[in-house]
């Protein structure tokens, strides 16, 4: 062992003398493109491998298994995160989100694999959600890996994180500009001319692999559409206003089921029965349900949406028009209970797929109803940008729903309904709620990186790092004569006053003694109890740096002690240390 570790040490020191820094950086993004495409195509044929062998062994002889199936695909998935992962592999994007944020841009070696293999199997059995949020984790742990091995800084940790999210999105959608416009949008990696090529390279390597290995045609094909008419902007708004309402029900809808199902189902096996009958009876009602959904799209793309409903208990619904209207309302209303039921029973997805899903929908039914009562619209169309609309708003990344669903489709023709439909949606929700699915959980820890400089940078910083221990404290007891020669053995103006048990009573300021202390009729007469103070605040050693910063300007003060959470004293934080700090990560993140 220790003869490899001096070889690896060796090859490193090489690298430094030989290869710069930005030729490595160029490099490694090429690999992580051609490793996030791989990984992209062996999620896909796992995933039609599985759902192949379900289908035509089991469903494909009684429709009662599509009951049963889902809770396998979701009970071996729970079993293999517990037993062999042991560790939550669940919400993708926001485990990068919060690896770039909290973790210096580490991601665990495990989720290069463990997430292809708990996703192939909770959507090969029929899991209601998507594969991509689960290769875009392995993509970023490829990225963050290859960086760590090489010993790379945290600055291209985190462009080598976006270089393998780009690479699987670019992989998984052969959509190589929804790639790099998702990293930017969704996971607030800066635009820089040090990242812009990266980034690039990464997106169409993988692309370029995915279309040799699966063919150019894109995954939705369009295979008939009517050309944009200006006349029907006003239909493309009210699209866009009703996707921005429905991307603020998903996204409400998930988090509150999500919490839901936390708090209150909390065993591994109650989760696997609980989730996996809810799942098993919505997809034996509403067999769209099913797996990611694409086969739904394509229908709905074609003109075809009586055949959703074909395999339906609720068949009789097509009979009539408002029958199938509803039916498909039905549809996306409860796509967010099957999501969270395949995750929280185990499974492991994302919502790429279903916020897809149901924007089609959506589009489908605005599109349906606006016919039945008398216009004359493309339903085609109007499914398209949808999806679209769900995703910008779902995501809110009005640039990546606009080139993913372009790319997606072959759809290029349609830009601008395409546009009119993502801002429209994007801003609506942005009036109810400032942050993405992705981001809402980590915003409300105040653990979310962002696109605002300022909270960015304190974001990155902890304070422990600006923490001051180096402080003299003083007991309550101590005489002004004993407090007199602790301060001519320091040059600080502030004492942290603290008993026996190291807990926090004041603190004691130079400026408080200053009158009495060349005095020596008065060193017996007080005590530092006598002359300590209460401080203006009192930090804690978990609060954010954002909070640490708020706390300062409130009260006015340059130093405030830190404790933990049984009150010990921990040290001292100044405002100086904090402003010091703040400029070393902003030069650090702002270098090209």
């Amino acid at each position: 062992m220790q003869r490899f570790q001096n070889f690896y040490d060796k090859c490193i020191e090489w690298r430094e003398r030989h290869i710069s820094e930005r030729n490595l950086v160029l490099f490694l993004s090429l690999m992580v493109g051609c490793l996030s495409a791989c990984a992209a195509i062996i999620l896909k044929q796992l995933i039609r491998l599985i759902q192949w062998l379900a289908e035509t062994q089991l469903i494909a002889h009684h429709h009662f298994w599509y009951f049963i199936c889902p809770m396998v695909g979701i009970a071996l998935a729970a079993l293999f995160v517990h037993h062999i992962v042991r560790d939550d592999i669940s919400h993708g994007i926001t485990r990068i989100l919060y690896a770039i944020s909290q973790r210096k841009s580490i991601i665990k070696l495990h989720n290069t694999w463990s997430s292809i293999v708990g996703s192939a199997l909770t959507i090969g059995f029929g899991g209601s959600v998507g594969a991509e949020a689960p290769i875009v984790l392995t993509g970023a742990a490829i990225g963050s890996n290859l960086a760590k091995a090489f010993r790379l800084d945290q600055k291209t940790l985190m462009l080598m994180i976006g270089c393998g999210a780009a690479g699987a999105i670019g992989g998984i959608f052969k959509a190589p500009i929804a790639g790099l416009v998702f990293t930017l949008e969704v996971l607030l990696i800066d635009l820089t001319m040090n990242s812009v090529g990266p980034l690039l390279i990464s997106s169409v390597t993988a692309t370029a692999i995915s279309y040799i290995a699966m063919g150019d045609t894109p995954l939705f094909q369009l295979t008939s559409y009517e050309p944009f008419a200006l006349s029907r902007i006003p239909f493309y708004l009210l699209l866009g206003v009703v996707c921005g309402l429905v991307s603020l029900y998903f996204t409400r809808g998930m988090s509150f089921l999500e919490r839901w199902f936390k708090r209150n189902v909390r065993s591994i096996g109650l989760k696997i029965i609980v989730g996996g009958t809810v799942l098993g009876i919505l997809i034996y009602l509403f067999p769209p349900l099913y797996g990611e959904g694409y086969d739904v799209i394509i229908q709905l793309l074609n003109g075809d949406s009586i055949s959703a409903i074909q395999d339906s208990p609720l068949a009789s619904l097509g009979n009539t028009s408002w029958g199938l209207l509803l039916y498909f309302v039905l549809i996306f209303l409860i796509k967010i209970v099957a999501s969270v039921a395949t995750n929280g029973g185990g499974g492991v997805g994302g919502i790429f797929a279903p916020s897809l899903f149901i924007g089609a929908i959506v589009g489908f039914v605005c599109a349906r109803a606006l016919n039945l009562s008398g216009c004359s619209l493309p339903e085609t169309n109007f499914a398209l940008v949808g999806m679209a609309g769900l995703m910008s708003g779902v995501m809110h990344a009005p640039l990546t729903g606009i080139f993913l669903i372009a790319e997606l489709t072959g759809g290029y023709h349609l830009f601008m309904p395409l546009m009119i439909v993502s801002v429209v949606s994007f801003l609506v929700i942005k009036l109810f709620e400032q942050h993405s699915l992705y981001a809402i959980r980590l915003a409300e820890k105040g653990e979310l990186l962002t696109h605002n400089k300022d909270r960015s940078i304190l974001t990155l910083m902890h304070i422990d790092e600006v923490l001051e221990k180096d402080l003299r404290t003083l007991y309550p007891e101590m005489t002004l004569g004993e407090l007199i020669k602790v301060i001519a053995e320091t040059k600080r103006n502030i004492f942290p006053v603290i008993d026996h048990k190291g807990r926090l009573m004041g603190v004691l300021l130079l400026d408080e003694v200053r009158n009495i202390m060349f005095q020596p009729r008065l060193y017996d007469r007080f005590t530092v109890k006598d002359l300590m103070t209460s401080p203006a605040a009192i930090l804690r050693n978990d609060m954010q740096m954002d909070k640490v910063m708020e706390t300062f300007e409130d009260t006015g003060a340059w130093n405030l002690p830190v404790v933990d959470q049984q009150k010990r004293y921990l040290g001292i934080v100044s405002k100086s240390k904090i402003f010091s700090s703040y400029r070393d990560v902003l030069v650090t993140f702002s270098e090209e």
